[in-house]
């Protein structure tokens, strides 16, 4: 043999072992925090990937990573990944964060905060409600991460000790319930029709085929291979339906007052050269030629479970010469709602002392009029959870979103009332920062747009975005207004940090703060700044999102809104930078940095709708008053509104229609006032638009007496 084919064949040798070599990912060292005496580890009798933990032959109990048992995505949309340990009473002995994605933790919250919340699972029972806010401390900034580990460690610790039987499965299904008020008269056929009897009918051919390739292979019977070898009939008792009509009233009255609480009846009947029941059975042994199965979970009869049937009077049925009753006890945990099985187990001998078997299974599935099947049982989604928590909050938030919706489809109304207009601004820019912003952290963020996109290229789910109501429903509302209005909604109405910006800069004016104004021809160059920023977070999450979310710090919003200021000082100094520079220039962040101003902006150019009034010809040229009071410069010298850059303000509609201020609306005031003054003169009534629009049409006539000079 060749050194190449050597080396080949070593190599294949070796790959081969690594394949089959278990990996134990959950290393000693790793447990002893909850398990001291700990030293050794070794596979759980589960199906699950669960480590049981030894001291010596002693098991102290299991351990596990939750990502394989319970994979709750968190506000990431990716699990939180937990070293959790259970003992042998249930109790949680270990609970540590081993992996997260979560942004709010990666720059912001110490992670130590995270681990300690962890910790406080440490002692409680698997089967402990822990409520945050009530038996654990929350995180603030960080709520739907610490719900979401909350609910992975008690929802995984629950599926592991239930595997390893050592509580109740909580999905579970309860057993299905008897339907004892149900009851039908019923004859042999009408009940072997339905299901409610069933059959098992072997020939002796049958039998001699099942043990073809056997050591009995030549022992046949010797019967002719389509004769009976048996004719069984077996079915559940205590459906009345079938119960009642197969035993008499008398019967089924007596087997349903004997039979305790979870226990059920069965019966065989049949007739044929082979007993179900055996000559071998003798009292105090087990009848073992028969068997029930369900779930896996298999049923065998003593003598004290078996009682003979006298004579039935059933209607058309057979002569059957064995006719027995067997009673299934409570500790087999069995439904009746579910299907079983039938074992008949057949020996034959293969020689002076041995024996081969086989096994026939016949099936029953009782029908469903029979009994009630109780709804599943199934956890509560998170998410569910959260929101029936934060019902204040969604009610506060809709109220607000339903009063925006109201002043948007009747702006034109309140423009030409800015002694209404000005205070309800001021005091949605309040409840803005304090409601929206600092209270119930709903700042929206340019990682939301990159987290939702990456779910778009991986594994999409709802669940990740309903878990944070607020978030989502703001969301909803804006994807609707960028649709009808543009991203001017968000930005001038919605951004907690806009609104700082914004209470920042009126207070500065108030107080006679110069105000600093950049040419608009640096200006508009220094749009494409957000722009170039968004560009290149989203390049940098396509290869990384936990990278580009670190990069997304130049959003304040974090620091300012979410954490309200109390963060690593160099953090603190960047925010207050920029809430400072507000001061001068109204909303320089939002104007030059914001990528997701710069995010809203691309599908805002698809809006709907444009009711932003310019009089024509007018606007820019020669009026620039729209465009020297517009606080982002959102308005060309030409009079043109860039709706890209429009906060929404509203400031431009209430000139618009100002008739002491707006040139255009100045001189037909003048106008008119002129010909309401010769009108007067003439004695005549004549009419005249009060209030005039763009395209020249009269809204509000008033009428006018011209006296005749006559």
């Amino acid at each position: 043999m060749s050194l190449r084919r050597v080396s080949l064949t070593l190599l294949l040798w070796l790959l081969a072992w690594l394949v089959v070599l278990p990996v134990q990912a959950i290393e000693l060292a790793q447990v002893q925090e909850g398990f001291p005496t700990a030293n050794r580890l070794s596979t759980a009798d589960t199906p699950l990937p669960v480590s049981a933990v030894y001291a010596g032959d002693t098991l102290l109990g299991h351990v596990y990573e939750s990502v394989d048992i319970a994979p709750v995505p968190a506000y990431s949309g990716k699990p939180i990944n937990l070293l959790v340990g259970i003992d042998t009473d249930t109790r949680i002995v270990l609970a540590r964060v081993l992996d997260h994605a979560e942004p709010i933790m990666l720059v912001g919250i110490p992670e130590q905060r995270l681990q300690d919340f962890a910790s406080a699972h440490v002692g409680h029972g698997v089967t402990t409600r822990l409520k945050i806010g009530d038996n654990l401390d929350a995180i603030s900034g960080a709520t739907v991460t610490v719900i979401v580990a909350n609910d992975t460690i008690l929802r995984s610790a629950r599926q592991v000790a239930a595997s390893l039987g050592m509580i109740a499965d909580p999905s579970a299904l309860p057993p299905a319930r008897v339907r004892y008020d149900t009851f039908e008269a019923a004859d042999w056929q009408t009940l072997t029709g339905d299901g409610s009897i069933r059959r098992l009918h072997l020939t002796h051919g049958e039998v001699d085929a099942a043990f073809v390739g056997t050591p009995a292979e030549g022992t046949q019977s010797g019967k002719p291979a389509d004769s009976t070898f048996i004719d069984l009939y077996y079915t559940y008792l205590n459906a009345p339906s079938v119960g009642r009509n197969l035993l008499g009233d008398r019967g089924y009255d007596s087997l349903m007052a004997s039979l305790e609480e979870g226990e059920h009846a069965i019966a065989l009947l049949a007739i044929g050269d082979y007993s179900f029941k055996g000559s071998g059975y003798v009292r105090g042994g087990i009848f073992d030629r028969i068997e029930v199965i369900q779930d896996g979970r298999t049923v065998s009869f003593h003598d004290l479970d078996h009682e003979r049937l006298g004579r039935l009077d059933l209607a058309g049925m057979p002569e059957l010469a064995e006719r027995d009753m067997f009673i299934i006890r409570e500790s087999a945990g069995f439904d009746p709602g579910r299907p079983w099985q039938l074992e008949l187990l057949v020996r034959r001998a293969s020689g002076p002392l041995a024996s081969e078997f086989t096994r026939f299974s016949a099936d029953y599935s009782i029908p469903e009029a029979y009994v009630e099947r109780p709804e599943p049982v199934v956890e509560e989604p998170i998410w569910v959870q959260v929101w029936r928590d934060k019902t204040f909050q969604i009610a506060v938030l809709g109220a607000g979103l339903t009063l925006l919706t109201a002043i948007m489809l009747f702006q034109d109304v309140l423009t030409r009332r800015p002694q209404i207009l000005g205070p309800l601004r001021l005091a949605f820019k309040v409840y803005t920062l304090v409601f929206i912003g600092w209270y119930a952290l709903a700042q929206l963020s340019v990682v939301n747009i990159l987290t939702f996109t990456n779910s778009l290229i991986t594994d999409f789910s709802w669940a990740s975005f309903l878990i944070d109501p607020m978030m989502f429903i703001l969301w909803s509302f804006v994807a609707v207004s960028l649709l009808l209005w543009g991203r001017g909604v968000y930005c001038g109405w919605l951004c907690p940090f806009g609104a700082l910006q914004d209470l920042v800069n009126q207070a500065a004016r108030k107080l006679g703060v110069k105000q600093i104004e950049v040419p608009f021809g640096l200006h508009e160059r220094l749009w494409a700044i957000k722009y170039i920023i968004l560009l290149a977070l989203f390049a940098v999450s396509l290869h990384s999102l936990g990278t580009a979310e670190r990069y997304a710090e130049v959003e304040p919003f974090k620091t300012a809104i979410t954490l309200r200021f109390q963060r690593d000082w160099a953090f603190v100094l960047y925010a207050l930078a920029l809430v400072a520079v507000s001061a001068f220039n109204h909303k320089f962040y939002c104007r030059y940095v914001c990528p997701l101003g710069a995010g809203l902006a691309i599908p805002s150019r698809l809006r709907l709708f444009d009711w932003l009034k310019r009089h024509r010809g007018s606007c820019g040229t020669p009026c620039q008053i729209c465009a020297n009071e517009c606080e982002v410069a959102a308005i060309h010298p030409d009079g043109r509104i860039n709706a890209n850059e429009c906060h929404y303000c509203l400031d431009c509609q209430v000139t618009y229609h100002d008739d002491q201020r707006c040139p255009p609306m100045v001189k037909r005031r003048k106008r008119f006032e002129k010909a309401a003054r010769v009108s007067s003169r003439a004695g005549r009534v004549e009419t005249y638009p009060g209030t005039a629009t763009d395209d020249g049409k009269q809204a509000g006539l008033q009428r006018i007496p011209i006296v005749n000079e006559e």
